[in-house]
């Protein structure tokens, strides 16, 4: 059912010059997004502006009008009309909403604190002149338990002094000492109810992603896809080298237990006949001392490990060459999140 009552009575020119207007701005951006306007400063608007140019519109609206519009627009969403009661703004733009909503979250903006506002972190005085002449504000100092003196035509903090921890209400004493001494610590939070996209209704809290949270998954995806490519030899040049490589040290593992002597094959055969040879004369020796291979096979295992430490370290630098880095995923990833 149309939201437009079907009584025959006149409507003020300036809403029917309102309600075009915003059905104007609905049909050139694919973008609306609700702002709970409560308690947001002028100044936030006004920087918002500045900050996306010619990039969105902003537009406060009465709750009716904003809904006829979007239904001239074809747009009978009931969610969506539930989400503008309240004081709200209307932001038209052809942005995508979730860089809008990161680039709205990272451009802060910081207020004064009033009287029964919530503390959002420590609140500290710190140790210096305030800049503020002596008189009646001693007091107000006092009551704070902030150490002051006097020097000159300023007063002076003694020392650093924490007067709010996060959670305490702002009184009326710290409220007027923050503002005299310019410490604009509230951080103006734009609160976004939800975005409508060509049709698709997206919740406020939806559209703030952890990116750094979204580049290690898409990094632990590749390397587990990369992994089971290699595995099942994936028939692509990246992966084959990887497969090839690994079927390789398989084979010369197995030539060196089944002691098959090829060219390739004949340092580690003979290296794995060692180590079990070791290995059998250190089993041997204590039940026959006379036959000296406690002594005598010191020598030859130090050989072998340095030998064995020496292929190791030329094979974990041939791995390093071949393999991806991190870092070059890393900085792929990076562009491609931007």
């Amino acid at each position: 059912m149309p939201r437009v009552s079907s009584i025959n009575r006149k409507i003020p020119l300036w809403k029917v010059e309102e309600v075009a207007e915003l059905t104007d701005l609905l049909k050139k951006h694919r973008v609306l997004a609700i702002i709970d306007r409560d308690r947001l400063p002028t100044t936030y608007i006004q920087m918002a502006r500045k900050i996306f140019s010619n990039n969105i519109v902003i537009k406060a609206a009465k709750k009716k009008l904003i809904e006829i519009a979007l239904e001239k627009t074809g747009v009978r969403n009931e969610e969506l009309f539930k989400l503008l009661q309240g004081q709200n703004l209307y932001l038209f733009t052809n942005m995508n909403p979730f860089q809008l909503a990161m680039a709205l979250n990272e451009n802060k903006l910081y207020t004064y604190y009033k009287p029964g506002d919530v503390v959002e972190s420590d609140i500290v005085i710190y140790e210096g002149n305030t800049g503020l002449p002596p008189g009646p504000i001693l007091s107000t100092f006092g009551k704070l338990k902030i150490p002051v003196r006097p020097q000159g035509n300023s007063i002076w903090v003694v020392k650093d002094t924490v007067v709010a921890r996060k959670g305490d209400r702002v009184t009326p004493e710290l409220s007027s000492i923050l503002r005299k001494l310019g410490m604009a610590l509230k951080e103006v939070k734009i609160k976004i109810k939800a975005v409508y996209d060509s049709g698709t209704l997206i919740y406020g809290e939806k559209l703030f992603l952890n990116i750094g949270e979204y580049e290690d998954e898409v990094l632990r995806a590749f390397k587990n896809a990369f992994a089971l490519a290699a595995e099942i030899a994936w028939p692509i040049p990246e992966v084959l080298e990887l497969s090839i490589r690994k079927a390789y040290l398989t084979a010369i593992a197995l030539a060196c237990e089944a002691g098959f002597v090829t060219p390739e094959t004949a340092e580690a055969v003979l290296r794995t006949a060692i180590a079990k040879a070791i290995a059998v004369a250190e089993a041997i020796a204590p039940h026959a001392p006379e036959l000296g291979l406690g002594a005598k096979h010191v020598q030859v295992e130090a050989e072998v490990r340095r030998v064995g430490e020496e292929k190791k370290a030329e094979e974990k630098e041939k791995e390093k060459k071949e393999e991806v880095s991190e870092e070059d995923l890393s900085a792929g990833l990076s562009a491609l999140f931007g």
